[in-house]
């Protein structure tokens, strides 16, 4: 597993909604497919289409500190 581009500004809205990113602070990986329980983000949820308010769930980091994963 790698991470191929740090997510910046509306970078995000061009990726495949399965796309996972990964948190470059403390590595939390977000999945779409399972969403995120702690913002009560539901399952199939694309990275694109969080709000714009959320961040890390782990550790608080805002959404461009985020990196896609290339698997």
């Amino acid at each position: 597993m790698s991470t191929a581009f740090f997510v910046r500004g509306g970078d995000a809205l061009g990726l495949p909604t399965e796309t996972r990113l990964e948190c470059k602070i403390c590595w939390h990986v977000y999945n779409p497919a399972d969403g995120d329980e702690v913002w009560q983000i539901p399952p199939g949820t694309a990275f694109s289409q969080l709000p714009g308010h959320w961040s890390c769930p782990q550790c608080g980091a805002p959404k461009q500190d985020f990196l896609v994963l290339d698997d």
